[in-house]
C-alpha cells in the first residue's frame, strides 16, 4: 500500500467538503489527514488529503473526484516536488526529574514552549510528518497528557500552482 498526498481546489460552497470526502469513503479510502483552507482566491478552498492506498484505485478516485462540479482542479504532491508540513502541539508531564530531558528533546526537534505550569508544559512543533512522529515517539516516556496535530499543508515547488492547472 503506498501513502498519497492530494490537493483538491473547489469552489467554496457548503457541502463541497462533505462531497469530496464521501467520495473517499465510497471508494474505501483511509483519510489519515485532512486540511481545508481558503485560498488566494475567495471563491476557492484546497483541501488537502493524505491517504493509503493502491495506485490504481487512487486514479479512479481522481476520475471521480473530478466529476464533481464544484472541483476545479486536483494534483497530486510528491515529497520530490513539494514541500509538506503538520504542526503539532503537545502536553507533556512536567517534574523535576524530566524537566531537562524533555527541554533537550525539544531543542533537538526544534519545538518551541509555547505554556509551562509546575504540572505540564505544552510545545509547538512544524516539521513533515514523519519527523513529528519521531518527536512523539521519544516523548511517550515522559508521559504524554494531550496531542493536537494538524493536518498536513502541502504546496508543489517553483511557480507551478494547482489554480494554474484549473480544469473547469
Amino acid at each position: 500500500m503506498n501513502r498519497y498526498t492530494v490537493a483538491v481546489l473547489v469552489r467554496n460552497q457548503y457541502g463541497v467538503l462533505n462531497r469530496v470526502t464521501s467520495m473517499f469513503r465510497r471508494r474505501q479510502f483511509n483519510i489519515s489527514a485532512l486540511t481545508v483552507s481558503q485560498t488566494e482566491v475567495p471563491e476557492l478552498s484546497s483541501i488537502t488529503v493524505l491517504f493509503d492506498g493502491e495506485e490504481l484505485n487512487k486514479e479512479q478516485l481522481i476520475n471521480q473526484l473530478y466529476k464533481l462540479p464544484d472541483v476545479t482542479s486536483i494534483k497530486e504532491l510528491k515529497s520530490e516536488n513539494s514541500i509538506s508540513r503538520e504542526l503539532l502541539l503537545i502536553k507533556v508531564a512536567n517534574s523535576a526529574e524530566t524537566r531537562e530531558e524533555i527541554r533537550a528533546a525539544a531543542d533537538a526537534f526544534d519545538a518551541k514552549t509555547v505554556d509551562y505550569t509546575r504540572d505540564a508544559i505544552i510545545l509547538q512543533m512544524t516539521g513533515e510528518s514523519q519527523r513529528i512522529d519521531s518527536f512523539i515517539n521519544l516523548l511517550r516516556d515522559f508521559g504524554i497528557l494531550e496531542i493536537c496535530r494538524t493536518g498536513i499543508v502541502s504546496l508543489e515547488r517553483g511557480d507551478v500552482t494547482i489554480s494554474k492547472e484549473t480544469n473547469i
